[in-house]
């Protein structure tokens, strides 16, 4: 898996430069995090990063990415699903059966300190709950890349000063 931008610029029509000349090549196994202030295009550039946007020059070879898995900024789910079921969605959508699909999506939610909360309705979570059942859903289903979109956001941590 690699992934490489290549001259990569973006602006929506009628709108200043949201970025531009940006090469850069993202090797497996690699933790990249994008910071900037609101508006400056981090969540513009993942959704080019995933090819639901194209940019407005430049190119993107994802090399050997097949599954993206994506988190969005808030956390989206079926109110009256149990976490579990959120979780072993994907497994199932793949075709696995529920018996084994469950244990792998339990050791996901383990990861993310959320097997306490299985049986929960999804209405019933806190808002970083719900985050870290969309990281814990995102990770079981084993995408060659995953992007995530203000990973924080409702975790109630604090926004670091960046300077």
């Amino acid at each position: 898996m690699r992934v490489e931008l290549k001259g990569l610029a973006h602006r929506f029509p009628g709108t200043d430069v949201l970025f531009e000349n940006l090469d850069y090549t993202i090797e497996p196994g690699v933790t990249v995090a994008v910071c900037g202030p609101s508006g400056c295009g981090k969540s513009t550039l993942l959704l080019i990063l995933a090819g639901w946007e194209k940019p407005y020059r430049g190119t993107v070879v994802r090399d050997g990415v097949k599954r993206i898995g994506w988190v969005f900024q808030n956390p989206y789910g079926v109110a009256e699903r149990t976490a579990l079921d959120h979780v072993a969605f994907p497994l199932l959508a793949k075709g696995m059966r529920r018996r084994e699909a469950e244990p792998e999506a339990l050791r996901a939610m383990d990861l993310f300190d959320l097997s306490y909360a299985a049986d929960r309705r999804f209405s019933d979570l806190s808002g970083g709950e719900a985050q870290r059942l969309m990281l814990a859903r995102a990770v079981c289903s084993r995408p060659d890349m995953l992007l995530v979109d203000e990973p924080t956001a409702q975790l109630g941590i604090p926004e670091p000063h960046i300077p």
